[in-house]
C-alpha cells in the first residue's frame, strides 16, 4: 500500500476553503515558510502567488475544479483542473512544505489525471511551469510530462503573480497524454 496515500480525502473545494487554500499555496511557493519544501519560488519571485479572489474564481468557474486534499481534517494539498476542450489544464498545485518529498505529489497528480479523464473524457493534460524551475520540470518529466518548447511570457508588472527577482522568467507548456 502507498503510505503517501494513507488517510487522504479528495474533494472539490468550497467557498469555506478559500482562506486555508490561499495559506497553503502561499506556504508552498513564497516566503521563508516555502523553503521547508523543495517547490519554493522564493528565490525567483517575491510577493503573492495567489489571493482569495483568484482561488474563489477557480472554485466558482463552471469549467474548473479545485481538488482539495485533506489528511486528518487538515488541508494538505490542492490542484486546479480546468476543462479546455480536448485537454485539461493542471495548475495551482500545492503540497504543504512539511509533507513534500514523501510521495504525496505523485499520488495527487495521478488522482488529478484520473479525475480529468473520467470527468471530461480528455486525452491530454497541459500545464505551464516557469522555465527556470529545472528540478520541478524534471519531476514532471518523471511523471510522463514532456517539454514542448512552447513559451509564454511571464506577466511582468502584474503583482498578482508575484514580484520577479530576475528578468528571464517565462512559462513553458508541458503536456502528457492520458491513457
Amino acid at each position: 500500500m502507498d503510505t503517501a496515500a494513507t488517510g487522504l480525502t479528495f474533494r472539490d473545494a468550497t467557498d469555506a476553503d478559500v482562506d486555508a487554500l490561499v495559506m497553503l499555496i502561499e506556504s508552498a511557493y513564497r516566503g521563508d515558510a516555502s523553503r521547508a519544501g523543495w517547490t519554493t519560488e522564493a528565490d525567483i519571485l517575491e510577493g503573492q502567488r495567489t489571493d482569495p479572489e483568484g482561488v474563489l474564481a477557480v472554485i466558482k468557474s463552471d469549467d474548473s475544479r479545485l481538488l482539495t486534499v485533506e489528511r486528518d481534517g487538515d488541508v494538505v494539498a490542492c490542484c486546479q483542473l480546468e476543462h479546455r476542450g480536448e485537454h485539461a489544464y493542471f495548475g495551482m498545485f500545492a503540497v504543504s512544505p512539511r509533507l513534500q518529498g514523501a510521495g504525496l505529489g505523485k499520488v495527487i497528480i495521478a488522482e488529478a489525471e484520473r479525475t480529468a479523464r473520467e470527468t471530461w473524457g480528455v486525452r491530454e493534460m497541459h500545464m505551464t511551469v516557469i522555465s527556470v524551475r529545472n528540478d520541478l520540470i524534471a519531476w514532471y518529466e518523471r511523471r510522463g510530462y514532456r517539454r514542448t518548447g512552447r513559451m509564454t511570457p511571464f506577466p511582468y508588472g502584474d503583482e498578482r503573480f508575484g514580484v520577479p527577482q530576475r528578468d528571464d522568467l517565462q512559462f513553458e507548456l508541458l503536456v502528457k497524454e492520458l491513457a
